[in-house]
């Protein structure tokens, strides 16, 4: 099998190629949706697993696969990469990461980015490389910051705009200063930088006490969406540092816990919302920023939307950044509401203390960084989430280079028992339509399809189908091994697939074939 040249008109138009998955998020806009109906609310409970690729890797396996022309590519842990035959996985080649003598790291790699015949990817070292798509060989490898251990690291899937590799960086919890990059696909060299936390005397740089943006976080380790007709990127920045403990870091700390809107060839800032000022509870705003074209009461509107790790789903203008509605959507009691334009109002509950406090939700969310998914023929939005509360402890803390910079702690609250939800949500209300409830936090994506079928999954290891309308559990499939990804759907020689990344291996899920 030979994959062909990936242009950036076939990005523009991935939702029209419903039997690849081209993006990390399958398109631009990120709804995670294939209009394959083959596996079914009928004949789903016939699914059965189609072939298994082992990667001999240890460590979470977050990597969601893209599939382009009946070949997948994915990312594993350490710096590995694979090209396998998407009709039954066999290995195609395999890229291994050198890391620098005296370096390495262990870290999650959540997949590649493709464009032209390369494919790009970031290390746990802070670098993007580009590969040759056919063979793996490595074409560039370029550093985005110097690597220390415990300093700064990747783990996203780059996102490919136009002619560049739009790239983000983690590493907040140890006092680094969060950037979004932007590489040309030829050569690897530095496009722009746009700095998550702003200077002193840039804009938003008022918003830091005294030297405090210089280790302020901001870490931006989710891949962003785009809008190729408004030519705008958009970004969710994580929190601001240190973690849990504000007094050094007085004001709103922007761009923290913010959605920025970036013009994706100069990386100028074009608007940005903060959906938790001044954060100390460790809620990034880095989940996905769904991007949806809907009647907004009664009018045609350009939207992006989230569900954030502060347990609020909200609904914004895209072209101006304008709040139009934001919505609890489980318990919290750090906030009695938002006002009209979209800050927080805070409770008497809401700052943790030296003696410690409970506060909802928990350190995780509400939302985070499992995929949601829209499908526009039940017009709901899909995602995973924490229904937990904890006890925040909150002290200064001592930076030292190169160590965790936490000002604080938090636990389980006694007695109370956490959970994972799937949910379905009217996203022009708000409203939930209904819940499918986990025995534990799930950290697994979802994914719609027109067979009238949701899949998602649980921490047990069990990958699950619900029927869209009503959240009825149809099928589900135990795997055996942890489930810390999002299930994709492709199409090969006339046949559905779902693969879904489990504990060191991939899976891919199939209906029978009819006996010949």
């Amino acid at each position: 099998m030979c994959g062909q040249q990936v242009s950036y008109e076939r990005l523009v138009n991935a939702l029209k190629e419903q039997q690849n998955w081209l993006t990390y998020w399958g398109d631009y806009s990120a709804v995670r949706h294939r209009g394959l109906n083959q596996i079914n609310t009928g004949n789903v409970k016939d699914l059965r697993v189609d072939w298994i690729f082992q990667t001999g890797q240890t460590g979470a396996f977050e990597t969601t696969p893209l599939v382009v022309d009946g070949i997948m590519y994915i990312t594993g842990t350490d710096g590995y990469a694979y090209a396998l035959d998407a009709r039954n996985g066999r290995k195609l080649w395999m890229y291994k990461h050198t890391f620098p003598q005296g370096r390495k790291a262990t870290a999650v790699n959540r997949g590649f980015a493709i464009l032209g015949d390369r494919l790009f990817m970031v290390t746990p070292d802070a670098n993007v490389v580009a590969l040759e798509a056919k063979t793996g060989k490595l074409i560039w490898q370029t550093e985005m910051a110097a690597y220390n251990r415990g300093q700064y690291t990747a783990t996203l899937a780059p996102l490919a705009i136009k002619n560049k590799i739009v790239v983000g960086i983690s590493g907040a919890e140890y006092g680094i200063r969060g950037f979004i990059d932007a590489y040309d696909a030829e050569t690897g060299k530095r496009a722009w930088r746009f700095w998550s936390i702003p200077a002193k005397g840039e804009p938003g740089g008022d918003s830091w006490a005294a030297d405090s943006w210089e280790r302020g976080g901001g870490s931006t380790w989710l891949t962003g969406t785009f809008d190729p007709v408004l030519n705008t990127l958009y970004w969710g920045v994580g929190n601001p540092g240190p973690d849990l403990y504000g007094e050094s870091r007085l004001g709103d700390n922007l761009y923290s816990c913010s959605l920025v809107a970036l013009d994706p060839d100069t990386g100028t800032l074009k608007w940005h919302f903060q959906f938790t000022p001044h954060d100390i509870h460790d809620w990034d705003a880095a989940e996905t920023p769904m991007l949806l074209d809907l009647n907004w009461r009664g009018k045609p509107r350009k939207l992006v939307v989230q569900a954030n790790r502060n347990a609020f789903f909200y609904v914004l203008d895209r072209e101006t950044g304008e709040f139009l509605m934001g919505k609890p959507f489980e318990r919290q009691t750090w906030a009695s509401g938002l006002d009209d334009k979209g800050r927080p109002i805070l409770t008497k509950d809401a700052l943790p203390t030296e003696d410690g406090l409970r506060i909802c939700p928990g350190l995780g969310g509400g939302g985070n960084w499992m995929a949601p998914s829209y499908n526009p023929e039940t017009n709901l939005f899909y995602f995973a989430l924490f229904e937990q509360c904890e006890i925040y402890y909150s002290n200064p803390p001592l930076y030292i280079q190169g160590r965790p910079y936490w000002g604080g702690v938090s636990r389980s609250a006694p007695g109370e028992e956490g959970w994972g939800l799937l949910k379905a949500l009217d996203p022009l209300t708000g409203e939930t339509k209904w819940d499918f409830r986990f025995f534990r936090p799930s950290w697994v994506g979802t994914l719609s399809t027109s067979g009238g079928l949701i899949f998602g999954g649980d921490e047990d290891g069990s990958l699950i189908a619900l029927d869209a309308r009503t959240g009825k559990n149809l099928w589900h499939f135990n795997t055996g091994a942890r489930l810390v990804a999002a299930p994709i759907t492709y199409l090969v020689n006339g046949r559905q697939y779902v693969a879904m990344p489990s504990g060191a291996a991939l899976l891919a899920f199939a209906l029978p074939e009819p006996d010949r």
